[in-house]
């Protein structure tokens, strides 16, 4: 990792992107990192697999919407640091026409943008430094990028979690959504507690998280995380484990997933 980082980066408190860097195998990260994502592996086993399972969610929903669905424009808010199989890999894989545009707002995911914003000559990848918590931010930056009167694939895997506020949650992703037409996509995940997926484990694990590393993190129920999709039309198999969407024989994990369109 090159030390000469972005100033906001703490480098003595673990973060979300990169815990899940170390999850994933990936080498951005630093000891503090490590530390706590290995706590929280004692404490939840299974999170290894969320992670990856959550990866591989994107790649079958990415393909899917580019392939069978025909969306050639992609919002990925609180894309995370890059590894194999980003958005703008999977959908130019495709369509080298898609236009991607990625948001977070972490300080060392900027310092990574570079390796996100290659493109095939025919589309377009974008990088937008913002925070989830203002839609019309994202939507101010993303439209220099993207045209949201065509169909628009907005991806928010495992970015909701960290808006506590279920009503703030709810918000933004109206937001979101009421700026893109007809025909566009939301594609969701989303940690739970509910012992039907295992969702125990992240009990404990969650609070762990939350006294030791950034940002603080909850988990919600099957009806909470249906409250975001309220409107769309859901695509098979409506939600279901992440693991599970459109890969039946898969493993759960205790982690929702779910695509829903807009009408």
């Amino acid at each position: 990792m090159n030390d000469r980082t972005d100033a906001r980066i703490r480098t003595d408190i673990a973060h979300n992107a990169r815990v899940w860097n170390y999850w994933l195998g990936g080498k951005d990260n630093y000891p503090v990192d490590r530390a706590v994502g290995d706590q929280v592996t004692s404490l939840h086993p299974g999170i290894g697999e969320v992670a990856r399972a959550d990866r591989a969610f994107l790649g079958r929903v990415v393909t899917h919407l580019a392939a069978e669905a025909g969306v050639r424009q992609f919002l990925d808010i609180g894309t995370g640091l890059p590894t194999a199989d980003n958005t703008h890999e999977v959908a130019q894989r495709v369509a080298p026409e898609s236009r991607i545009v990625y948001v977070d707002n972490d300080p060392i995911v900027l310092t990574h943008a570079r390796a996100l914003l290659t493109s095939s000559p025919e589309g377009v990848t974008e990088y937008v430094d913002a925070d989830a918590h203002d839609p019309e931010a994202i939507l101010r930056a993303a439209a220099g990028t993207l045209d949201l009167e065509r169909p628009v694939a907005v991806l928010m895997l495992g970015i909701l979690n960290f808006v506590l506020d279920g009503d703030e949650a709810r918000s933004i992703v109206r937001t979101l959504m009421d700026a893109v037409p007809s025909g566009s996509y939301l594609a969701l995940t989303h940690p739970t507690d509910d012992a039907d997926l295992g969702g125990e484990a992240n009990v404990a694990a969650m609070e762990f998280w939350n006294a030791h590393a950034t940002p603080p993190i909850t988990a919600r129920g099957r009806a909470g995380f249906a409250r975001f999709l309220d409107g769309l039309d859901l695509l098979e198999p409506g939600i279901v484990s992440c693991a599970r969407w459109r890969a039946p024989e898969a493993t759960e994990v205790a982690q929702f997933g779910a695509v829903g369109r807009k009408p």
